[in-house]
């Protein structure tokens, strides 16, 4: 009987350019999404952050659990990241009466927490050494914390700074291009510069995910929240089926040096 080396317990999938590109539309789902179910549905965000929390520990379980990478089951749970993501930043920032400012702040705090704990946890917070139970149990606790920074980062940058949905999209495509550039160019960490990049996509995602459905009066195209979040999941669904996914390794691209 054949031992699985480490690589083979890795459940998270190669970073190539397809996987940015099906994260940008998941995290754009996660936007439209979460506006659906907490304002379309007038759920109000507590409920909606209760409904997609439970989904997104069901689903952090049945990936926790799975014996190999499965795209569904992955790009599912990150899905739920951004649901919830952007649930519980609504919440935060508008129901709590903290604003975007201090949400953002909060929530990159609990980020920088949750990296630093993983870090002297584990010895490192490179994606190719996702490969245990406790491992991957870090890993989504960072990358929800991720996604609901990034909802109040796009929120205060279009709100707050007065750039709007297209100043905030140009803004931080310019910043992912910048640390695309960083990786060709620079001997900056892998895994520090997979991680902005990740971080980047979110806030990316919820400028976008609100310019395709806020009214036009306030320079948003008006668009159903079904219908665009119908539009973006089929987008994903094509683009995995399009494009099969291995489990990340050596020969991955972002996020195999440890810092």
């Amino acid at each position: 009987m054949t031992t699985p080396n480490k690589g083979d317990l890795i459940k998270v999938p190669a970073v190539t350019l397809i996987f940015w590109i099906i994260k940008i539309l998941a995290t754009t789902l996660g936007e439209t999404g979460g506006d659906a179910v907490s304002m379309s549905m007038n759920l109000g965000y507590l409920v909606g952050t209760a409904i997609f929390g439970t989904i997104f520990l069901v689903a952090v379980i049945v990936q926790i659990a799975a014996k190999k990478f499965h795209p569904g089951v992955y790009w599912t749970t990150i899905i739920s990241t951004t649901t919830v993501g952007t649930t519980l930043a609504d919440f935060a920032d508008r129901s709590m009466g903290i604003g975007y400012s201090g949400g953002t702040a909060l929530l990159f705090t609990l980020l920088m927490v949750s990296l630093i704990i993983w870090y002297r946890t584990q010895g490192s917070v490179s994606v190719d050494t996702v490969s245990s139970p406790k491992t991957e149990l870090f890993y989504w606790v960072t990358i929800m914390f991720s996604q609901t920074l990034g909802t109040a980062l796009g929120d205060w940058s279009a709100d707050t700074a007065g750039l709007g949905y297209a100043g905030g999209a140009a803004i931080f495509s310019a910043l992912l291009a910048f640390v695309a550039a960083a990786y060709y160019w620079t001997e900056l960490s892998h895994t520090f510069l997979f991680w902005s990049a990740f971080i980047l996509t979110r806030p990316l995602g919820a400028v976008v995910g609100d310019f395709l459905d806020k009214p036009l009066a306030k320079g948003g195209l008006e668009l159903s929240r079904y219908t665009a979040s119908i539009i973006l999941f089929v987008l994903m669904m094509i683009l995995i089926a399009i494009f099969p996914q291995k489990a990340a390794g050596k020969d991955h691209k972002i996020g195999t040096q440890t810092p």
